[in-house]
């Protein structure tokens, strides 16, 4: 499927309520992800027994290792600050590889937004029978109009990772698309895409 149809097939299937890029959904609440970058590609589903914690299952494609397992997740909201113009995360996570107890990683996360403007980060600690590295990264981005509660909201977001494997900061530009309960965010790096699409249920 061409990137174009992709969107365009996202679009057609947006319905009424925000959903947010968040690890954990309101309490019963589902979520899949697909995600797919010059490094890996992956499937993911989690479930939220509270609004506090999420436990899920993901397939992963390694694509730098050539290699694929399934990997067991959960994500902790450790705080949460709501003001009237904005809100805060911070969440812990941690994984562990079906295939070996060897192979897993934890870390932290957060966000900080406004109807206008984005934040967060991400720092992952990777423990791998191949290699240990860490996962870096930061974004920032803004919202060029302040859509309704049930529009398509518009992210243009700007992106810095570092995976210590490859030793080296890149930083490149994306999208962020919203409405109902799906999110697209698309961008290129180095002439590969860098997808991440969502649904909640």
């Amino acid at each position: 499927m061409g990137i174009y149809k992709f969107i365009g097939l996202f679009v057609a299937l947006m319905s009424a309520s925000i959903v947010e890029a968040r690890p954990i959904s309101w309490t019963g609440g589902s979520t899949i992800m697909y995600k797919s970058n010059s490094m890996m590609s992956s499937y993911y589903y989690h479930y939220s027994p509270s609004f506090k914690y999420s436990v899920g299952a993901e397939y992963i494609n390694d694509r730098y290792y050539n290699d694929q397992y399934i990997s067991i997740r959960s994500t902790y909201l450790l705080d949460r600050k709501n003001t009237k113009a904005s809100q805060r995360n911070l969440y812990l996570t941690a994984s562990v590889s079906t295939k070996s107890t060897d192979d897993l990683y934890y870390g932290v996360h957060g966000d900080w937004e406004t109807r206008r403007y984005f934040t967060s980060f991400s720092i992952l600690d990777k423990r791998a029978s191949q290699k240990d590295y860490t996962e870096n990264e930061f974004q920032i981005g803004i919202a060029p109009y302040l859509g309704e509660y049930n529009q398509l909201h518009t992210w243009i977001m700007l992106k810095s990772k570092e995976d210590t494997r490859n030793d080296k900061w890149k930083t490149y530009p994306f999208i962020k698309l919203f409405k109902g309960d799906f999110l697209l965010e698309v961008g290129s790096k180095e002439s590969h895409w860098d997808l991440h699409f969502m649904k909640r249920f």
